[in-house]
């Protein structure tokens, strides 16, 4: 009977244990989660975070579910070193575990840039519950917010504080919001539905300092000189793959812990999936590639026939509560004969190559044939 050994519970480390009990009814699975919770939803931290929502709302996967798939969940659990040859994983309380295959789904962190003043009280990232319940605990004690980081994080994050009767600024580095996602026209029309929400937007833009003493943010300081007030900072500058565990192994890592397309590293026995991976120079750190890793994953580790294929960035979810989807090649620079529609609240735009195959999409305000087009794409 083999024991599989998962380290990290988010999506890619839970959908692997699911298809590994799919495939091994008999196997030993034991799941090491750093944090009090089972799988929860990351996506639904913005609502917690702004009092919508109760903490167990965020719940996927509840105890029981892990006990009727006889998974051994161990919640507060921090792995802090491997032994690679002896097959052994400790913990920070003490605690070994042994494995015959070892799963790596550490996942990723949030990424703070070096500004000065950002390790004041009230500057704040959004990755985990432990940073929503601090945002939640500044209840009616703040009025403005600035967000830093004009991705999908910071706008999301965003509408739901303002929907709390705060005001929100966002700062964004580039010329456009959602840059991965959306080409100009695209992202000035999603600029213009926010702001008549209420959004504040500064592009072009990055931080230079945050003004305010150790226990009281008051303003944020832009390198144009701008001045903007605020009571918190919320920083949604992107996040880094958590690579402490196997900093000092042999386990070969760059950006993430490099795998081929069963999701094995160049140590036998040993995998890894979800936004700790990195497969063929590309570091996703997106949902749904999480959860397909993590199913790869759990078909390898118990000898199945499988093999990934990385597919280009597909996304389908509503911003601020407008519908938004893109995927494939965006054409940013507009070097193909697109097909765009454009009205008040609607933005299409269809991308297809020299030959007439649908290559790429971006759809706002209306995304009712989004499957189909993916489908058509092959994404």
């Amino acid at each position: 009977m083999k024991h599989y050994l998962i380290i990290g519970n988010g999506v890619a480390g839970t959908t692997a244990a699911e298809t590994i009990r799919k495939n091994d009814p008999h196997g030993e699975i034991t799941l090491l989660a750093r944090e009090h919770l089972p799988f929860y939803s990351r996506i639904r931290l913005p609502e917690y975070a702004a009092g919508k929502i109760p903490e167990d709302a965020l719940i996927i996967k509840n105890l029981a579910w892990h006990e009727s798939n006889r998974i051994r969940l161990y919640t507060n659990t921090q792995a802090t070193s491997i032994d690679f040859q002896k097959k052994q994983v400790m913990t920070a309380a003490g605690e070994s575990f042994a494995w015959d295959k070892l799963l790596l789904a550490t996942g990723s962190h949030s990424f703070i840039p070096p500004v000065q003043g950002s390790k004041k009280n009230r500057v704040f990232a959004l990755r985990n519950v432990e940073d929503a319940q601090r945002l939640l605990e500044l209840g009616d004690t703040v009025t403005d917010v600035v967000i830093i980081g004009g991705g999908l994080l910071g706008l999301e994050a965003g509408a739901h504080i303002l929907d709390a009767g705060k005001k929100v600024t966002v700062v964004e580095f580039f010329n456009r919001l959602l840059p991965r996602q959306l080409d100009n026209e695209g992202s000035a029309k999603l600029q213009k539905l926010m702001e008549t929400m209420g959004f504040s937007f500064r592009l072009e833009e990055a931080t230079e300092a945050i003004i305010g003493n150790d226990d009281r943010v008051e303003a944020v300081k832009l390198k144009s000189g701008t001045i903007l007030r605020a009571d918190a900072v919320l920083f949604a500058t992107g996040v880094r793959s958590t690579l402490d565990l196997v900093a000092a192994s042999d386990i070969e890592a760059d950006q993430g812990i490099i795998v081929n397309e069963r999701m094995e590293t160049n140590i036998a026995d040993v995998y890894a999936a979800g936004d700790v991976a990195l497969f063929n120079g590309i570091n996703y750190c997106i949902w749904p590639e999480a959860a397909d890793q993590g199913r790869v994953a759990g078909i390898a580790m118990t000898g199945g026939d499988i093999s990934y294929v990385g597919r280009p960035p597909s996304n389908k979810l509503k911003v601020a509560g407008i519908a938004l989807a893109s995927a494939g090649n965006i054409d940013t620079d507009n070097i193909h004969d697109n097909e765009i529609v454009s009205t008040k609240s609607v933005y299409k735009k269809l991308v297809r190559d020299d030959k007439g195959k649908l290559i790429g999409c971006i759809m706002i305000g209306d995304t009712k044939a989004f499957n189909t087009l993916v489908k058509k794409m092959g994404v």
